[in-house]
């Protein structure tokens, strides 16, 4: 007896599909993966699965403002106004806590977050900035970090708000460059935790000038600008504002990221800063 024919059907079926194509590409499954073992959320207002929030990263737009009022040890006693200081916020609430985490809880990603506001705010003070250095290239300088501060941290944080500094100067058309010209010395502890007498002593002596480097870059007297991250007393400001004009340097004001609002101030807008004018003082920088 023959075999039956063979069964049709199956020829008649159409081929199985292919498989889908992966959704989640290695780069995908590795940034998932890194999310469930350090999960990622807004360091401002600790929204989960974003690096930051488009409420917490607009307190960071906006035009700088004018601070040094604030500040009690940036006043002098020789006649000559105090340094003028630009900040981009109150470091205040979400402000805080944003700045927090990227100074001292590993946040490098917030690079990308912070340097955009400081070079946009650097181009809006580069006018008065360019002609009180009538002529000069502006050195940016940042404010000089412990060296056990750099370990604890594995980077000069101050560096980032620099380099964006010197780009939002170069972008209004001035001529200027990131210099190294400030150093710590000695075994002076971080400004964290200090209260405003305690700041002043820690830095007495601690803040000098590299003075090769800075009569390299800016002449027989450069033109500075200042660069630090958080403004509360003004104790780091001043002393590398005297360090400077021993060395020889016209300082001409300090950009900030963020600065602790006066006592009895409202905070409730976290932008809530004094502002007085901006004006020109032959002679003695911004004022």
């Amino acid at each position: 007896m023959s075999p039956p024919p063979p069964d049709p059907l199956p020829d008649l079926l159409p081929d199985p599909p292919p498989d889908p194509p992966s959704t989640a590409p290695p780069v995908r499954w590795a940034r998932e993966l890194a999310r469930l073992v350090v999960p990622v959320a807004c360091p401002g207002c600790g929204t989960p699965d974003v690096r930051w929030c488009p409420g917490c990263r607009a307190l960071l737009d906006g035009p700088p403002r004018r601070v040094e009022a604030s500040a009690p040890r940036l006043d002098r006693l020789d006649d000559v106004p105090a340094l003028p200081v630009w900040a981009l916020a109150a470091y205040t609430g979400p402000v805080r806590e944003l700045v927090v985490a990227w100074k001292d809880r590993g946040r490098a990603d917030l690079d990308r977050l912070v340097g955009p506001p400081v070079r946009s705010a650097a181009h809006a003070v580069a006018g008065p900035t360019r002609r009180a250095a009538a002529g000069r290239p502006v050195l940016v300088v940042g404010a000089p970090s412990t060296a056990s501060s750099r370990r604890a941290r594995g980077r000069d944080h101050v560096g980032v708000l620099a380099r964006a500094a010197e780009a939002g100067l170069r972008d209004a058309g001035a001529r200027a460059a990131v210099v190294p010209a400030l150093a710590r010395r000695g075994r002076g502890r971080d400004q964290v935790g200090l209260g405003a007498r305690a700041r002043g002593r820690n830095l007495v002596g601690s803040v000098v000038t590299r003075d090769r480097v800075l009569a390299r870059a800016g002449g027989s007297r450069p033109a500075v600008l200042l660069v630090d991250d958080v403004l509360t007393t003004g104790a780091t400001l001043a002393a590398a504002e005297r360090a400077l004009e021993d060395a020889g340097a016209d300082v001409l004001g300090a950009l900030v990221l963020a600065a602790t609002p006066p006592p009895g101030a409202v905070t409730n807008d976290a932008r809530n800063l004094l502002a007085p004018a901006v004006s020109l003082v032959c002679g003695s920088g911004l004022a």
